[in-house]
């Protein structure tokens, strides 16, 4: 099966979360996938975020990883999603955010030469997240459990992506009901 990194994949908002988006099905241990367990794909993410990342602008032109600081780049993802995660969940602890810190800084001393690598953005987008003024705009989404930043204008979003994700649930919703419906 191909895989290919589509606008949907893009979904969390901000490089840090697409990052950690990056492992699909994340509370699943049976059916996790690690989209970063492939060289070939983890390499592939920085092209597909040049198109469709919400902080192109910010960041330009990314590059992959280099080869050694590729360990690096999942610490620094799995540190991403326990933080913020917790954070949404309110069970945030000061330990996850040293956790975060440290993959940061260890980034910067790896790759901090490298400002356009990919793990040197994610480091930067993960440090702007932290700073922002609204933390109830981050949230889980219900269907596929990725982070996501809501940037609705009365922050009611409710799904990492409408036309995946929001699509689903609701179609879930009518089989479900029609289906109680037609039983006698």
């Amino acid at each position: 099966m191909t895989f290919s990194w589509t606008p949907h994949r893009f979904s969390g908002g901000v490089l840090a979360l697409d990052v950690a988006n990056s492992v699909v099905l994340r509370g699943d241990p049976a059916r996790r996938i690690d989209r970063f367990a492939d060289a070939a794909t983890m390499d592939a993410f920085p092209a597909g975020a040049n198109r469709h990342c919400g902080e192109r602008t910010i960041f330009g032109a990314l590059d992959p990883v280099e080869k050694q600081a590729r360990a690096g780049l999942v610490r620094l993802r799995e540190a991403i999603d326990r933080h913020f995660r917790a954070e949404v969940l309110g069970t945030g602890k000061p330990a996850l955010l040293a956790d975060l810190l440290d993959s940061i800084s260890a980034t910067f001393r790896i790759s901090g030469e490298r400002p356009q690598a990919l793990d040197t953005a994610t480091a930067r987008s993960a440090l702007m997240l932290l700073s922002r003024p609204e933390p109830e705009r981050l949230k889980i989404c219900p269907n596929c459990n990725w982070l996501f930043l809501d940037r609705s204008r009365n922050r009611s979003r409710a799904w990492c992506d409408m036309a995946v994700c929001g699509n689903r649930v609701k179609a879930s919703r009518h089989y479900r009901r029609n289906r109680k419906e037609a039983q006698p």
